[in-house]
């Protein structure tokens, strides 16, 4: 039915809830640092560079995805200050400036496949900022979640590749191990199903100070939630965690 997912990625967030929710908490965070330039480095559709690109910054989006990346260019254009790039995010950045922020949201560090690429990509976006510049990376908590059952976050229909299918999301804990469920199901033809389960690294908060110091990081920051709420590793959906050149 789908080798791509990226419509499906689209149609399953509400993007316009989700970034009126955390435009504060990066326009506190760039005000900060007097953020000019900034690298997204899994940018996926663009959602937050085309935002961050509003606001008059310059932006540099990579992806290691290039549906991910086509998705983007089609849907806000390609200038001078919105950048598109192939790359991964553990992969070194060339850029003649450095940044003053670099992110990386959305749960996608945690899609790494161990710790050791976690390491390097933490070290490459501490590589791209400038002294006082800062990266900011959001994950899923994990250790919130009970050991076995998978939570069902979403279920909605949709119009893809030509037909109706019915998408249903959730997201499960196994140990260390996260894993996000999807189910596509075409609404015409019952025997058509698609199922899909990715896994994800289980990263704790000491993890992160650890590997942010080895690379560089003067201080560091960890909230729960886009409000700035303090992290909770048993109650906090979500690890949102600052680290400053």
């Amino acid at each position: 039915m789908f080798d791509d997912k990226t419509e499906i990625y689209e149609t399953l967030i509400d993007w316009e809830k989700r970034l009126a929710n955390e435009a504060p908490f990066y326009r506190d965070w760039f005000d900060r640092v007097r953020a000019r330039r900034v690298l997204d480095v899994a940018c996926g559709t663009g959602r937050h560079a085309a935002m961050f690109h509003s606001w008059g910054l310059h932006l540099e989006a990579a992806d290691l995805s290039p549906g991910m990346l086509r998705c983007g260019r089609e849907r806000f254009g390609e200038h001078v200050h919105l950048r598109w790039v192939e790359r991964g995010f553990d992969q070194p950045v060339e850029n003649d400036e450095p940044f003053d922020v670099a992110l990386c949201v959305g749960n996608s560090l945690a899609l790494a496949p161990d710790m050791a690429v976690v390491e390097r990509a933490v070290a490459e976006m501490l590589a791209a900022v400038r002294s006082g510049g800062i990266v900011v990376i959001h994950v899923l908590n994990l250790w919130h979640l009970p050991d076995g059952p998978c939570h069902w976050q979403k279920c909605k229909h949709a119009h893809l590749g030509g037909e109706d299918v019915t998408i249903v999301k959730g997201v499960h804990r196994s140990g260390s191990r996260g894993y996000v469920d999807l189910v596509v199901a075409s609404r015409e033809h019952s025997a058509e199903m698609q199922t899909q389960s990715v896994p994800f690294l289980g990263i704790e908060l000491d993890e992160l100070k650890g590997i942010s110091r080895r690379a560089g990081a003067t201080d560091v920051h960890s909230f729960g939630n886009y409000r700035q709420v303090p992290y909770d590793r048993a109650n906090s959906e979500d690890l949102i965690f600052i680290a400053v050149k």
